[in-house]
């Protein structure tokens, strides 16, 4: 018995022909769609899904071969048989060629159709299977960077996998270092937008006078300073993706202009009175209460629920301590290239210790550890002397004044350079063997640090 969400657009100029066909093809457990001209059969093809078109080739305007050419263009999983009383070879070739599964001549024989049919929607479900699976594999590989099993992270990667394919505004939520961004990009990239631009602009690293030039552009002679015309991250982003990290900081007037842009899709630059339109995907984030600001009055409250059409909340990496013999591995592997040999191991004691800790900084400090750890390691194996005495006391020390984690080890990777280097007269192969580093891993840290 045929399937009976499947449909079938018949197209048939002579009214007899087609009622026979439609009614043989019902009987069949086929939903048919009728058609007397191409342009009739446009318009059924906009206003429903069709699977299979059968149409026959004179139709006394565009005929059958035009009309599956238009189709096949906004369907292309369409499957089309194509009927003529007058086929000729250069018919069915044309008819091949334009992505017809069959010519039939008529008198239709009308079990050959019947087979014809099934075998063609038969087509149909494996293309469909197929981009299905594509898809799938698609979204894994997106979500690659994404690392963990938890089950917070789980369902992380459940939320995000159902919102990317939509054009729906995500506010993603969490603690400083959690991987929002990681989050971000994992969304666009499994998206149909993951062809086009992803641009990213911190409004929390910039002084205000500069957020909404950088987020709208600026006309010449806008401001001072302005010496040309400028793009902003919109007009960049356009068919994209654009992700506000720290949207929290974002100036209120900025808000009036990007609660705008949401509404309409249409904003000025800067000094100028042009109306530019684009189409971009906004993707937010932060680490603050929106909420509490909208109640303080700093964050519109409209603005609030244009972002917050889906948000996902990213769990730190405290809440999640099962993931960390993931992401060390991850993180190893990521940071290869900077060991003097490949590190093939990790000391029982090391995940001990990472699993005690209480990661303030969380997944963007244990990678900082990681990569630390990785540069300094003597051998294979990542051992306990590899990272910060103080990891494992199970809780993190008070910083060297407003020191994080972060400033604390780039200081000591400073120091522990300057000195390798005044060792060895300045020699950086030198310096690099003395701290077990290859000399490509050491003209990296040097440049990460600004060291001439």
């Amino acid at each position: 018995m045929a399937d009976v969400n499947t449909t079938i657009l018949l197209v048939e100029d002579d009214d007899p022909q087609r009622k026979t066909l439609s009614g043989f093809l019902r009987k069949r457990g086929y939903s048919v769609l009728e058609a007397a001209s191409a342009g009739q059969a446009e318009k059924e093809a906009a206003a429903h899904p069709v699977d299979l078109l059968l149409t026959d080739l004179r139709l006394g305007g565009p005929d059958g071969i035009t009309l599956l050419e238009s189709l096949k263009k906004r369907h292309p999983d369409l499957q089309a048989l194509v009927l003529t009383a007058f086929g000729t070879v250069e018919d069915a070739v044309r008819a091949m060629r334009a992505g017809a599964y069959d010519f039939l001549a008529k008198p239709v024989d009308l079990d050959r159709l019947e087979a014809l049919v099934e075998k063609a929607l038969e087509r149909v479900r494996l293309a469909r299977e197929n981009r299905s699976l594509r898809e799938v594999v698609k979204s894994s590989d997106a979500f690659a960077e994404l690392v963990g099993q938890s089950e917070g992270m789980r369902q992380v990667k459940e939320l995000a996998v159902k919102v990317a394919p939509s054009k729906a505004s995500v506010l993603i939520l969490g603690e400083s270092g959690t991987g929002k961004e990681v989050l971000a990009r994992a969304i666009h990239r499994s998206s149909e937008r993951r062809g086009k631009p992803f641009m990213v602009i911190n409004c929390a690293a910039m002084p205000e006078t500069l957020v909404e030039s950088e987020l709208f552009g600026h006309q010449k002679g806008a401001f001072t300073g302005a010496a040309a015309d400028k793009q902003g991250r919109f007009e960049l982003a356009d068919g994209g993706t654009l992700f506000l990290d720290e949207i929290g900081d974002i100036p209120l007037p900025v808000q009036v202009k990007l609660l705008n842009v949401l509404q309409s899709g249409q904003f000025q630059r800067v000094g100028g009175t042009k109306t530019i339109e684009v189409d971009v995907r906004l993707i937010t984030a932060t680490h603050r209460d929106l909420e509490k600001r909208i109640q303080e009055g700093s964050f519109r409250e409209d603005l609030f629920y244009r972002l917050n059409v889906v948000s996902v909340t990213m769990p730190p990496l405290r809440d999640r301590p099962g993931d960390i013999p993931l992401l060390v591995d991850h993180f190893i592997r990521k940071h290869a290239d900077l060991s003097a040999a490949p590190i093939e191991s990790v000391a029982p004691e090391v995940l001990e210790k990472l699993s005690a800790w209480a990661f303030p900084g969380n997944v963007r400090e244990l990678e900082n550890l990681i990569e630390r750890a990785v540069v300094l390691a003597e051998g294979s194996e990542l051992k306990p002397d590899d990272f910060p005495q103080q990891i494992g006391q199970g809780a993190p020390p008070p910083a060297e004044g407003d020191e994080g984690l972060e400033e604390q080890v780039a200081r000591l990777e400073i120091s522990l350079i300057k000195e390798a280097l005044t060792r060895n007269q300045g020699n950086k192969s030198a310096a690099a063997r003395d701290l077990g580093l290859s000399e490509r891993a050491i003209r990296y840290k040097m440049k990460k640090h600004s060291l001439s």
